[in-house]
């Protein structure tokens, strides 16, 4: 596996990941709420300049987007949890800015607990998510050891 910037050739692929990571995750969002967020995405994802974590086919296994050192976005096949892809994006993310920020969703259990386990500290809360949903935000901080 390696890790490299998207092209306008990965969108589809980038697009794909997403819905089944959420599908996956995101158990506690609304079928409305779903639907609308993924036309969200599907708006958005196309243009955004990602980092993707490839296998040895070049095909993207995962994705995370960085607004300076705030990770945005994260998410990994379901096919390949498990197997150390999202660690190593944040590790990548690390590598280019020794603090990292993140927000995760409070109902999704599996990623609280994959953001604890390599070392995120809660510096706060929302109880909304970013375009004013009653989906509680958990904001997280991450230092380069």
């Amino acid at each position: 596996m390696r890790i490299r910037p998207s092209t306008p050739a990965d969108s589809q692929r980038a697009i794909e990941i997403w819905c089944a990571a959420v599908d996956t995750t995101h158990d506690f969002l609304t079928p409305e709420d779903r639907a609308a967020i993924e036309r969200e995405v599907r708006a958005f994802l196309p243009g955004a300049p990602l980092w993707l974590a490839v296998d040895e086919n070049d095909r993207p296994l995962a994705f995370m987007l960085l607004d300076g050192a705030k990770m945005e976005a994260l998410f990994v096949d379901p096919a390949v949890r498990g197997r150390g892809v999202g660690r190593a994006l944040v590790e990548h993310a690390l590598s280019l800015h020794p603090i990292l920020t993140t927000d995760v969703n409070e109902q999704n259990g599996q990623a609280v607990g994959f953001y604890k386990r390599l070392g995120f500290v809660a510096i706060g809360r929302s109880v909304t998510d970013g375009q004013g949903r009653p989906y509680p935000l958990i904001h997280l901080q991450l230092a380069k050891a």
